[in-house]
């Protein structure tokens, strides 16, 4: 009877820590309680304090969160929020298939619970959600986390983004420059939380992480009373401060504080500092609701300090930790209002962080993710909606706002918050956030996020037929989009352009002596950047441009229709220069009989006019000519590049290739049979 009473003594004092938030020494508690507790004369209240401390160990990210929900279900624990809350944190672990089934066992008994619905629909998706990642580009930053602690919400002090503060539970150092711990906090069972502050050097590299000047002060023999709000904070002791957000300008600086007084948890307080130099005045606390023992935190201030977004689970809320707002008027905090369902569920939203165009990023493990925390962006729709705050007070309207789930690799299977951004000339976007996902006690770190420029562009080379490069080209772009650009191609021939988005190109390049080329190109969306390649080779205006890929049947003059890609893109040189003429040539070996030779290349020539002429070239345009084995190459450096044996200028005639071996010949011969083109007149109907 004795052990019966001292348990129940026990579990009553676990049941005060775990009401005022000390969920780690609650935790222990109702851990030696459990194992006491016997299935068949207690099972009731087994299965209660299996719950509760399931509930703990939730809160404090521990992975023995699922084995407890599971002991109270096995317990009969009276309520169905148990499958509510072991689906999330079986969600939270990644083990979307178990996290599932017992969501849609709280549904049966409470089908309309957005929370359950979303996770239903989360863990149906998150395997198709990770293979789709975002472009932001992710990395802890070793010099902002030390090791053994949690780092976590930093936050830019203004605009200029040059100083930085967060929050940490590092072991400080004492005036010996020891480092050590001071007492632990029974909320989490570690070291308290205190902001540190850091400035970037010259360089840009952070300098050495220290608290910020003036803002703590020499540890108080006595607690002061609960009412004496402007003097608390400058004393540490158990006190927590953290999740801190500064004014635009840097000189105004939110925070949120919390202290025990008679050993006594009195929840969160926001409070204001202003600083003078180079040091924060005294706090000031934020007075947001009436009712002093109102939780309130992680506040969020707009860039001109008029509208303070918070945290708090105060009543008339959605459920669970929810975003609320209030508004500055001559010094007080007026029209503090819920952010209402769009942003808030019954499940838990903090961390909230407001930019200059009105979106609002904040995490929740109530909205459809990953599991934990997602980060989460409301942008405004450019609507409002009025909201009532009470039958006193007039209503006020909130803005609609569309909501998006920011992906991964900013979101995880774990907690991810507290995000800042950093003001940027270009276009990218780039900033700090705060995650657990590389620790397997649950500890947070600072991760650097940047989200680099979405690119088009089109780049290419720009050479003559022998694949020398036209340092003097011109090439210019014009697009639907009124893009009117003229660019000088490189000296290395190469060039560069950004494009946008669906858009229609086109691009012209010009060279002196070389005939004219054009290209089409289209730009479709892209997700992620994207390059273009386009080269251009240009005909030369004064001699003869051999054609590499016309073919014939063997010994007749039919084109073969591999030949039509290469006649097609000479229909495409004739109709970017409509002014020309060319003559079209064909030439044979010096195999077999002259005269048969010349015959044949005169219809072989008359073959490709006739192609041309059925694409649509006009017939004055084109001078057909066979020159049989008339007229050998003579050897350019190319060709002497290509093949040693030919030297420079040499002509391959009959004396030249009767110094040759067999399999030079051939090559020779195949050299000599071609098919060309040279440009007759460039004023063709121009005068």
């Amino acid at each position: 009877m004795l052990g019966s009473c001292s348990i129940q003594t026990r579990v009553k004092r676990a049941d005060k820590k775990f009401a005022i938030g000390e969920y780690y020494d609650a935790a222990e508690v109702y851990r030696s309680c459990y194992s006491r507790l016997t299935a068949q004369k207690d099972r009731p209240l087994k299965a209660q304090v299996a719950f509760r401390q399931a509930e703990c160990y939730r809160v404090l990210n521990n992975p023995r969160a699922i084995t407890s929900y599971q002991h109270a279900i096995k317990y009969k624990y009276p309520d169905s929020i148990a499958y509510l809350r072991l689906a999330q944190v079986q969600h939270y672990q990644g083990k979307y298939r178990d996290a599932e089934k017992n969501y849609r066992i709280y549904l049966q008994s409470h089908p309309d619970d957005y929370v359950a619905m979303a996770g239903v629909y989360a863990a149906a998706k998150a395997a198709e959600w990770k293979k789709q990642p975002t472009r932001h580009k992710v990395v802890a930053v070793k010099e902002f986390n030390a090791n053994r602690s949690s780092n976590f919400a930093p936050a830019f002090i203004g605009d200029d983004a040059d100083a930085m503060m967060f929050t940490s539970n590092r072991k400080q150092n004492n005036t010996g420059g020891k480092k050590v711990l001071r007492r632990p906090s029974p909320v989490t069972g570690k070291q308290t939380f205190s902001l540190y502050t850091t400035r970037r050097d010259a360089s840009g590299k952070w300098q050495e992480i220290h608290l910020p000047d003036g803002l703590y002060g020499e540890e108080e023999e006595e607690t002061k009373q609960e009412n004496d709000s402007t003097q608390n904070t400058k004393s540490q002791g158990s006190a927590e401060m953290g999740v801190c957000c500064f004014t635009s300008d840097g000189k105004t600086m939110y925070f949120t504080f919390s202290r025990p007084i008679n050993g006594q948890d009195q929840g969160t307080k926001i409070y204001r500092t202003e600083r003078t130099g180079g040091e924060w005045g005294e706090p000031q606390e934020v007075k947001l609701f009436a009712d002093s023992s109102i939780s309130v935190g992680h506040p969020a201030v707009s860039a001109h300090g008029d509208t303070l977004y918070f945290v708090s689970d105060a009543p008339n809320g959605q459920g669970g930790k929810d975003i609320w707002r209030a508004e500055a008027a001559e010094g007080q905090w007026i029209n503090v209002v819920n952010m209402g369902p769009q942003i808030n569920t019954s499940g838990d939203e903090m961390f909230p962080a407001i930019r200059k165009d009105g979106r609002l990023y904040f995490s929740s493990n109530g909205h459809p993710g990953y599991g934990g925390l997602d980060i989460f962006c409301a942008s405004p729709t450019g609507q409002d909606t009025a909201y009532i705050i009470s039958d006193s007070v007039l209503a006020v309207r909130l803005p609609q706002y569309s909501l998006m789930n920011m992906g991964m690799p900013l979101n995880s299977i774990a907690d991810d918050f507290g995000m800042t951004f950093e003001s940027s000339q270009g276009k990218e976007e780039k900033g700090f956030f705060s995650s657990n996902r590389a620790s397997k006690k649950g500890e947070d770190q600072i991760f650097r996020f940047i989200l680099p420029e979405m690119v088009l562009a089109v780049e290419g080379k720009v050479t003559d037929m022998d694949g020398n490069a036209l340092s003097d080209a011109t090439l210019r772009l014009i697009g639907t989009d009124g893009t009117n650009q003229k660019l000088l191609i490189r000296r290395d021939g190469t060039y560069r352009l950004k494009l946008q988005p669906n858009t229609q190109y086109l691009m012209f390049v010009t060279s002196r002596g070389y005939l004219n080329q054009k290209y089409e190109l289209k730009t479709e969306e892209k997700k992620d950047s994207y390059t273009y390649t386009q080269n251009f080779t240009l005909a030369s205006l004064n001699k003869p441009v051999p054609m590499n890929n016309v073919f014939y049947e063997f010994g007749k003059w039919e084109l073969t229709e591999s030949s039509s890609k290469e006649l097609l893109d000479l229909v495409k040189m004739l109709n970017d220069n409509p002014y020309i003429t060319i003559e079209l040539s064909a030439h044979t070996d010096m195999v077999g009989d002259s005269v048969a030779n010349r015959t044949l290349s005169e219809k072989r020539a008359q073959a490709c006019v006739d192609f041309l002429i059925k694409q649509g070239i006009e017939k004055e345009r084109l001078t057909p000519v066979g020159y049989g084995e008339s007229k050998p190459v003579v050897a350019d450096k190319a060709l002497h590049d290509k093949y040693r044996f030919i030297p420079v200028e040499q002509v391959l005639d009959e004396t030249f290739l009767n110094t040759l071996t067999k399999e030079q010949q051939e090559t020779c011969n195949q050299i000599n049979r071609r098919t060309e083109f040279r440009v007759l007149k460039t004023t063709y109907k121009l005068y």
